[in-house]
Order: structure tokens, then C-alpha cells, then sequence
């Protein structure tokens, strides 16, 4: 199994984004060192008092450059707010900068309406699965210099490395993003996070549609990734401790509550005490795709063998949102040995 992380830079209490910024740094090098295959920083905007992840173009360039080998990209760029040549452009400069080493994330969400309307998205569509497909294929032929001749963007050409091309990936949490990354022949990244019953259906149709790309985007067959928030500590009982501050903050954003993930005590009070939550079974039943799992390095290997046994895939990317910065840290080392990666 191949493992990933997907990171929010969350503020932490008392804190600053500056101390966001400088923790996503020091999390990164230790992926690095800990054998992860890359490290992703994702996109948000309009809770700044809780993640600082806005711009995920300017945090890559920092770690490109603080890190060596492992690869550094977006989870995700939310294109509905861009333009496909800016970030055709901006991803390219990044692989100048890390020949070899950028992933380029593209999505769609939307979010605080404030937050939306000065970002200013006011691209309508009748079809919003058409137009995401149609601004993905765009993002894609500007960095592969798909336009014919003739077309009015044939002469544009991206600033990049000399050999290499950003690796792109669709993220997504339903069946029509899914259909989209098949048909344009991509990768794809299910957030199960987010929508985890919609996990097996979603990887089912990106199979069916799946299709190379024509410009050589993707790969020649499909390639799937999983991506699930995890907790790991050395017990079971410890790891589910720790998961209540991850639950929290889950049931704070139903409420429309942004702020820092809360403390474990904190957490554990506002679900109902001890001993809520519980550790995760062993073994999951045949229907059952939390989005949340968490125990001891070998349970948790147990647990994410059986999900992407599900849907066929060998690649996940973590995501957590442990309130503790030094908790956070171990639970990843923890994580990278109880599934055996191969530390550089």
C-alpha cells in the first residue's frame, strides 16, 4: 500500500497561520522522512480562524523547496473559482521550480457564501458537470499543448520544466465526478471523507468510463486513490481518544461552527463523554465506509486493507484533523509503520 497525506494547515488554538504555515513545513519533511509517496495541501477559504490551506499554489512552492524527493501537490484547486490557463500557468511554474515532483488536484466546492461571491464565481451553467469537465479538459490541454494549430489558444504555450508535466488527478466524493476522470482518461481520488457510501459506486463508474487520454495525461489504464481521514495511536483505546477532536469538529461544521479543531477533553465532552467514540471493530461489516477510522498501527492496517480491497485500489491519502500538532505527528509515524513504509 502506497500512502499519501492530504494537509488543511489548520491554525491552532491561540495561533496564527504563520504557525500553521511553519507546522504544514515541519509535516512535511517528517512524510518525507517517514517513506509517504507525497504530500498534498488543500484549498479553503473563509475560516481563517481554523485552516489557513487557502492557496495551496503558494505552499507547494515552499515545500518543494524545503523537502527533496517526495512529490508535493494540491488536494485540491478548486477550479470553479479559476481560470484553466491561470492554472494551467501556475502549475507549470511549479514544475519548473520541482521538475518531476508536482501533482496538480483539481475539484470543485463551494463554500461560505461571502467567501464565494468575492472570489468571484459567477460562471452559471445549466450543465455543472459539463462545465467542470469542460474547465478540467481545458487545465489539461494547456499544459499538454493539445490546441490544434488553428485554435485561438494554439499559440500559447506554458513556462515549465523542459521534460516534465504536472501529474494530474480529479478529486471528487460522487459518481459524476468519477464518470468525468474516466472519460478524460485521468486519475482519480475519491474523498470518502466526505461521501464514504458513495465509495464503491464511484470507483465502479470511473472503470466503466475510463478511457486514456489522448494527450497523454493520465495513465494507460484506470489508476484509483482513497482518501480517508485516519488516527493512529498505540492502542485502540487511545486512537479513538484521540479521533473525538476529528468527530467534533465534524459535528461543529454541521452546525455552521468554524474554529480550530477542539482539544481531546474539549471534544470528548461535546460528544457525551467517555466513552464516545468508541474504537473501530476490527473487522468492518460488509456495507459499513466510515468516513473516520482509527487504532493502533495494526488495526488500522486491517481496516484500510479491507476498504481498498473493496474498491480495488492500492494508493491512500490521509487526511486527519488532530487538535495536537505533536499527536498529529506520531499518529503518521505510527501510521507509515504499521503499514510498513520503507522510511528514507
Amino acid at each position: 500500500m502506497n500512502l499519501s497525506i492530504v494537509d488543511l494547515a489548520p491554525v491552532p488554538a491561540g495561533g496564527t497561520a504563520t504557525d500553521a504555515y511553519e507546522n504544514t513545513l515541519e509535516f512535511a519533511r517528517e512524510a518525507e522522512r517517514l517513506g509517504y509517496s507525497r504530500f498534498w495541501v488543500a484549498e479553503h477559504h473563509g475560516m481563517a480562524d481554523a485552516i489557513a490551506s487557502t492557496t495551496p499554489e503558494v505552499l507547494i512552492a515552499r515545500l518543494a523547496a524545503a523537502t527533496d524527493d517526495i512529490r508535493i501537490g494540491s488536494g485540491t484547486v478548486l477550479l470553479n473559482h479559476y481560470s484553466p490557463f491561470k492554472v494551467a500557468e501556475t502549475f507549470g511554474a511549479l514544475d519548473a521550480m520541482a521538475p518531476g515532483r508536482v501533482d496538480l488536484g483539481l475539484g470543485r466546492a463551494t463554500g461560505i457564501p461571502a467567501a464565494d461571491r468575492a472570489l468571484q464565481t459567477s460562471r452559471r451553467s445549466r450543465n455543472p458537470d459539463a462545465d467542470h469537465a469542460e474547465k478540467i479538459e481545458s487545465v489539461v490541454t494547456h499544459l499538454y499543448n493539445g490546441f490544434p494549430d488553428d485554435h485561438p489558444y494554439g499559440d500559447l504555450r506554458i513556462a515549465r520544466s523542459a521534460e516534465d508535466t504536472p501529474e494530474v488527478w480529479l478529486l471528487g466524493s460522487s459518481p459524476s465526478s468519477a464518470k468525468i476522470a474516466g472519460e478524460l482518461g485521468l486519475r482519480y481520488c475519491f474523498a470518502a471523507f466526505i461521501r464514504p457510501s458513495l465509495a464503491e459506486r464511484a470507483v465502479d463508474v470511473y472503470r466503466e468510463h475510463f478511457q486514456p487520454s489522448p494527450l497523454g495525461a493520465g495513465p494507460d489504464d484506470p489508476e484509483g486513490m482513497l482518501a480517508i481521514n485516519v488516527t493512529c495511536a498505540e492502542t485502540d483505546e487511545e486512537a479513538a481518544r484521540l479521533r473525538a477532536s476529528v468527530e467534533a469538529s465534524y459535528k461543529r461544521m454541521e452546525r455552521g461552527v468554524i474554529g480550530p479543531a477542539p482539544p481531546v477533553e474539549e471534544a470528548i465532552d461535546e460528544l457525551g463523554g467517555v466513552p464516545d467514540p468508541t474504537p473501530n471493530p476490527l473487522d468492518l461489516e460488509a456495507d459499513s465506509w466510515p468516513r473516520a477510522i482509527s487504532g493502533s498501527p495494526s488495526t488500522v492496517r486491517a481496516l484500510l486493507n479491507q476498504l481498498t480491497d473493496r474498491i480495488g485500489v492500492d494508493d491512500v491519502v490521509v487526511q486527519n484533523v488532530i487538535a495536537d500538532h505533536d499527536d498529529m505527528l506520531r499518529s503518521h509515524e505510527l501510521l507509515a509503520e504499521g503499514v510498513g513504509l520503507s522510511p528514507r
